[in-house]
């Protein structure tokens, strides 16, 4: 049984949604995802049935960590990931701040493309962040070559804080305030954040 947890409407594509992500009933759906060529920076591109369901119980498992499947007009077509960087992906590797929330994306491979679409995804995983008013600072950590996520960052916000060196890459860290992402995208997203909340 999964469950929406955020909708969203853009004013050109329509319809986005995020739902909880059953790990073992959605390892297909994502083994196609992850494994695309396309999906590269993933780093799962030999994984099988049995580790992508064994990846997303351990992330669905993980306290400051967590999952879902993003929806476009009511179908799967993009992934997104939420954590707590002073816990995962991140430690002892950022200034970590009080509301800091980590973040993934990845949109699901299509033979026919819709200009603008990455970008909408993006947009509404970060106002759907942004919709819980703990969170103060998204913060990114993506492969520094991968250029073309890089240029989405940046639409929305992002600056660059400079590159670290992560076991698995080398990474730019980047970092985008409500404030920032308010002023990028022209969205509201309910005012100032405050203390608590999670996944910190």
């Amino acid at each position: 049984m999964t469950t929406v947890v955020y909708r969203r409407n853009d004013r050109r594509l329509g319809a986005f949604a995020l739902r909880t992500l059953d790990p073992d009933a959605d390892a297909a759906l994502l083994r196609g995802w992850v494994t695309h060529p396309k999906a590269a920076f993933w780093m799962m591109l030999d994984a099988d049935l049995a580790a992508v369901a064994g990846e997303y119980r351990r992330i669905h498992a993980h306290p400051h960590h967590d999952a879902f499947v993003g929806l476009w007009r009511d179908q799967p077509a993009f992934l997104a990931e939420r954590y707590g960087p002073a816990h995962v992906e991140l430690v002892g590797l950022h200034d970590a701040a009080e509301g800091d929330v980590g973040m993934h994306f990845l949109c699901a491979p299509t033979d026919t493309p819709v200009h603008g679409f990455t970008l909408a995804v993006i947009t509404t995983v970060m106002a759907w962040l942004f919709a819980d008013p703990a969170t103060r600072r998204v913060v990114v950590e993506p492969d520094v070559r991968n250029s073309a996520v890089h240029a989405l960052n940046a639409a929305v916000g992002f600056t660059v804080v400079g590159p670290i060196a992560k076991p698995e890459k080398d990474a730019l860290l980047s970092v985008c305030t409500r404030a920032m992402f308010e002023n990028a995208t022209g969205l509201t997203t309910g005012g100032p954040a405050t203390p608590g909340g999670v996944p910190a």
